[in-house]
């Protein structure tokens, strides 16, 4: 798709104030949103070659596929203005969201991926972010995502989501649920996800840790993650060091959530009430043993339902949706 020229951004960009200028302060707002956003192909694809190397150097994949899905999953499915329903818009990057207690720690994501915008100014931060964990993922051994670009932006902070809205640990739940399956049902139901799409996603915790000093879950260090990771059993340790991790290899991403949930049989391991729940639950221990015994099976659901939450709530700007 060609990239609107700048007499095409000039005359929208003013389509918009006109309209601001007309209806007074509500419609100002809606200008920020019309502001016009490129959409180049060629860059999208480079940027993508990019993250893949980029993210592997870095030993960061596991944080920056948290930032894509903290920014995806504020969606709500009930509303239905667009940018009040959430979703993949980059509000994550903007306070007062970013400063959610959900999100701590997530400025680190933003300061990684801060040299890619500024080498590919034409790609969203939506896209970036999404493209991003994509990358991660893929780059992790796992599966390559169908994704596509095209996402528009808000730059406001009055459009951020709500708090509130993304899935906890443990209880106390912040929705008044009691138990772990009804606050994940809750909360992904209201995206529009189902029980096989919780358990598929949740298997992205293959990859990463958790810091009692960010989520408040976990220990300090662990015998995976005390010299940092060693993907592979490689011997040589990449990624920074501490936290408790879900799996051994931490930085591979593989259908070993699953195995390792199933077994139970590692105290080094974490394991939180919304990770034991699914071989409890009779919706979702179905979809966990299928998964822990099929990695093939787990790669395709995963991918699906990795691409619907790259999507939700999200914008196109014109000539969008494109694929790579």
């Amino acid at each position: 798709h060609t990239p609107l020229t700048m007499q095409a951004l000039s005359q929208r960009q003013s389509a918009c104030r006109t309209a601001a200028s007309r209806n007074g302060t509500a419609s100002s707002r809606k200008a920020l949103i019309c502001r016009a956003q490129t959409l180049d192909k060629t860059q999208l694809k480079a940027v993508y070659a990019d993250l893949m190397t980029y993210v592997q150097s870095k030993s960061c994949n596991p944080i920056i596929v948290r930032l894509a899905w903290h920014d995806a999953g504020t969606y709500d499915a009930s509303i239905k203005t667009w940018p009040e329903c959430g979703g993949a818009t980059a509000s994550i990057r903007l306070d007062p969201e970013i400063t959610h207690g959900a999100n701590a720690g997530l400025r680190v994501a933003l300061a990684l991926l801060k040299p890619m915008k500024e080498k590919y100014p034409d790609v969203s931060y939506s896209d970036l972010f999404q493209m991003a964990s994509a990358a991660a993922i893929e780059a992790a051994g796992g599966p390559k995502i169908p994704m596509r670009y095209g996402r528009r932006d808000v730059d406001d902070s009055g459009q951020c989501a709500k708090e509130g809205r993304l899935p906890d640990a443990a209880p106390p739940f912040g929705d008044g649920t009691k138990s772990p399956g009804d606050h994940l049902r809750r909360v992904f139901y209201r995206m529009g996800l189902n029980d096989q799409e919780i358990v598929a996603l949740s298997g992205a915790h293959s990859l990463g840790r958790s810091r009692p000093d960010r989520s408040g879950h976990g220990v300090a260090s662990t015998k995976y993650t005390e010299k940092g990771a060693t993907p592979g059993g490689a011997g040589t340790s990449v990624g920074t060091p501490g936290g408790q991790s879900w799996t051994p290899d931490w930085l591979v991403f593989n259908n070993s959530y699953y195995t390792v949930m199933k077994a139970k049989n590692d105290a080094d391991l974490l394991v939180l009430p919304t990770d034991a729940v699914l071989f409890t639950d009779e919706g979702f221990k179905p979809w966990a043993t299928k998964y822990a015994e099929d990695e093939a099976v787990f790669f395709a659901d995963y991918a699906v339902a990795h691409q619907k939450l790259s999507e939700l709530g999200v914008q196109w700007v014109e000539g969008a949706p494109v694929t790579l």
